[in-house]
């Protein structure tokens, strides 16, 4: 068995930090106790980082809602909002005009950017958790390929040109990202065990295939429908129907409340499998049931986003270096972070070249990629 100053030794060559530090110390109950005994989280710092994560999310909100084809500024969107209460106004045709763009246009956006970069930025903790893996993200199971091909598939045979597109294309992704999760578990089972190593192998084939395909579909596509199919796969955010926005918050919330509750697990399972068999933690259940929910949420995503990239890999790396290893404080604050830099990133995606407008896939990865490598480079000096 590796010893815990091995893991150490590798995540220092690489220049980035594992998602929690080794303990040094043998893998045994009292030891493991006596770590989690000394990494306590406290409640008032928990309440007060979350509480101040909740205030900049509620505050970058308002300032996207003002940005777009036409700048509004905040006194109209509260002189709106008010008219809406009150359900009178001297100037109904403003206000409906009004009401029309920050209600069925700006506001369905930036709750589905937000809850996108929650989904994403969540799952990225969970599995850099569970697959002791710093450089992993939501699309390293082969899901998000699946999805992508399941949109693919159904603008091919024309689902795009129906007037249940909106409704259908979501659920074709979905249905390709369940395919894909059966696909994976069926490669990376064996005897009843879930190697870690497998469901990467499986993860990077499936992509590959998966990938393949899509390129295939998309060369064969109309032209008009290459194009929107190219833009869509850089990740793009449109406005949903409330209906559609209310459906998939539900999901989101409940997926995201049911990963929560598997932090304390996680900060078990990131030390290894045997320090967590000694606690008494059936890992394989464990790794079944978080690859599960992480897969599901991920489907979800990019059947209504697309590809949006870097936030999953990203934003746990920014949020540990800050607030710490314990996922108990993590996992709700990278979901803030990762929901927050979606939102302002899509709106930086939607004005910087007004009236068109950028994939937010290619805003995330201009503001990412160069991110990571700090990250990269920084974590690499402070350890030499």
């Amino acid at each position: 068995m590796t010893s815990p100053s091995d893991h150490s030794s590798s995540s220092v060559s690489v220049g980035i930090s594992p998602p929690v530090p080794e303990p040094k110390m043998s893998p045994s109950r009292s030891a493991d106790d006596e770590v989690f005994r000394k990494s306590t989280l406290g409640a008032g710092r928990w309440a007060a980082i979350l509480g101040i994560l909740v205030v900049l999310a509620a505050l970058s909100a308002v300032l996207c809602l003002q940005f777009g084809a036409q700048f509004v500024g905040i006194n109209e969107i509260v002189r709106t909002f008010a008219r809406m209460i009150e359900a009178t106004s001297d100037r109904a045709g403003d206000a409906d005009v009004m009401a029309t763009i920050l209600l069925q246009v700006r506001l369905p956006r930036i709750v589905l950017g937000f809850l996108v970069g929650c989904c994403l930025a969540a799952v990225g903790v969970a599995l850099q958790a569970l697959l002791r893996n710093p450089l992993a993200d939501p699309y390293v199971l082969g899901v998000s390929s699946g999805a992508a091909l399941g949109v693919s598939v159904a603008v091919l045979f024309g689902v795009g040109t129906t007037v249940l597109t909106m409704s259908v294309l979501p659920l074709c992704g979905f249905a390709g990202s369940l395919v894909a999760l059966a696909m994976m578990y069926r490669m990376a089972a064996s005897y009843d065990r879930l190697p870690i190593y497998s469901v990467l192998l499986a993860g990077v084939i499936l992509n590959a295939i998966f990938s393949a395909l899509i390129m295939f579909i998309t060369s064969i596509m109309d032209p008009n429908r290459s194009f929107g199919m190219m833009i869509w796969l850089m990740g793009s955010l449109t406005a949903p129907a409330h209906p559609t926005l209310l459906v998939f918050s539900l999901y989101v919330l409940v997926c995201l409340g049911l990963l929560f509750r598997q932090v304390k697990v996680l900060n078990v399972m990131a030390f290894g499998e045997e320090p967590a068999r000694s606690l008494g933690i059936d890992t394989e259940w464990a790794k079944r049931r978080l690859l599960l929910l992480s897969a599901l949420m991920t489907g979800a995503v990019v059947s209504v986003s697309g590809m949006v990239g870097f936030i999953g890999m990203v934003v746990p790396h920014a949020v540990r270096l800050i607030v710490g290893a314990d996922h108990r404080l993590v996992m709700p604050a990278s979901a803030l972070v990762g929901g927050t830099f979606l939102m302002v990133a899509d709106t930086f995606a939607r004005t910087v070249v007004s009236p068109s407008e950028l994939p937010v896939g290619i805003m995330t990865a201009l503001v990412g990629g160069p991110l990571f490598v700090y990250l990269l480079v920084w974590r690499k000096d402070r350890m030499s």
